[in-house]
């Protein structure tokens, strides 16, 4: 097999209209791939239960729907179950007050290469002919409207003043570009020999930090402008207790342990140049407490309800923990899922194939150790807007 350099490289440009989670319901598709960050997100339920209670109410006659927007909702289930839950929990909060609910409407977001097909597919059905009160009181219906919104979170997307209640969980991390130093080589940031900051020298690491903190306070711009007086967001994010950017934590163990060894695997058998590896990096920085709270500051629209790095645990969902092979298994398919797409536009389907079946086979022979130091945290934020 010839190396491939003639393959497009993921550049800057193109990033966001080819970023997704792997789409379809297949063995390595983000929908199969996601229980574990389902598990996370319940576990984090009583800390959005907190959030959702310092929404203003409207208690007007006529009041205009409750919005509520999911950011990087991606193509699983595990969206449609935090809709669900915010809509009733507003709703309940409703009938506590003694004020009748309003209708609802929800809007899914991402990126215009998530596959948004897969997604309403999971929808419940919204029951025609019936009133909201019916619906939310029904299980298995839906109460409330839905559309999907396609475009970067970092960048205006609704109206000014529209939204209730902004959500967004594993998705903040995802830079809106690879920083332009880091594959330039004649940049001192120059990644050389890697494709993940994890591991990088402290030039790549600011390059990375700078880039997440400029998106992070773009993304602050456009809420601030969207959200209406009263609301909130509930921000989730993978995050590091770490003071030291080059150490990723979960992500770096995702992408800077077997993922990156796996890539060198291909150069060595000259699959893959070194050059062509080198113009390949992942777009994640996982932030400490620190470079968040910066950013929230700076910005100085949101009040700081809360903000926490929350351990998650493992991303990894196995049903015999003693099975090696089940171990890497897991592991490629949760590595692919999230990065294969960029993977396959990088180097092809062919070299990609090659790639994950590296990484499954290097993961497999190091199981016990991906168990036990293969750990997420995250960055949980609760801001208010008044």
């Amino acid at each position: 097999m010839s190396s491939k350099g003639d393959n497009v490289a993921v550049c800057n440009m193109k990033l966001e209209r080819l970023l997704s989670m792997k789409g379809g319901k297949g063995q390595d598709s983000y929908a199969n791939n996601s229980q574990a960050q389902a598990m996370h997100a319940r576990s984090m339920l009583h800390l959005l239960e907190e959030t959702l209670d310092n929404v203003h109410l409207n208690s007007s006659a006529s009041p205009p729907p409750f919005t509520a927007v999911d950011l990087g909702c991606s193509s699983g289930a595990n969206t449609v179950h935090i809709i669900d839950f915010i809509v009733k929990h507003i709703s309940k909060r409703f009938d506590v007050a003694g004020i009748d609910p309003p209708e609802f409407t929800a809007f899914f977001s991402d990126l215009p290469s998530n596959d948004f097909n897969t997604l309403f597919q999971l929808l419940p059905p919204l029951v025609s002919n019936s009133c909201m009160e019916e619906c939310l009181a029904a299980d298995g219906n839906r109460s409330y409207f839905v559309a999907g919104v396609p475009g970067s979170f970092y960048r205006r997307l609704f109206p000014a003043r529209t939204i209730d209640f902004f959500h967004s969980a594993f998705s903040l991390h995802w830079l809106s570009q690879v920083p332009e130093s880091v594959t330039d080589r004649r940049s001192a940031a120059y990644n050389r020999g890697r494709v993940f900051i994890h591991g990088a020298g402290e030039k790549t690491a600011t390059a990375y930090k700078r880039q997440f903190q400029a998106d992070l306070a773009e993304f602050l711009r456009a809420r601030a402008a969207e959200v209406k007086r009263g609301g909130a967001m509930f921000l989730v994010c993978l995050g590091r207790t770490s003071v030291d950017p080059t150490d990723q934590g979960g992500a770096g163990l995702l992408f800077g342990t077997h993922f990156q060894d796996a890539w060198d695997d291909l150069v060595r058998e000259g699959l893959v140049a070194a050059e062509k590896r080198d113009g390949f990096n992942i777009p994640v920085y996982a932030p400490s407490l620190i470079d968040f709270k910066e950013v929230v500051e700076a910005n100085g629209s949101f009040a700081i309800e809360k903000l926490v790095v929350y351990k998650g645990g493992s991303p990894l969902v196995v049903s015999e923990p003693d099975d090696a092979s089940e171990v890497g298994r897991a592991f490629a398919s949760s590595c692919r899922s999230v990065a294969g797409v960029l993977v396959e536009a990088h180097i092809g389907e062919e070299l990609s194939n090659e790639l994950f079946s590296r990484v499954e086979r290097r993961a497999t022979s190091h199981a016990k150790d991906v168990l036990v130091n293969l750990q997420f945290f995250h960055i949980v934020a609760s801001l208010s807007f008044t």
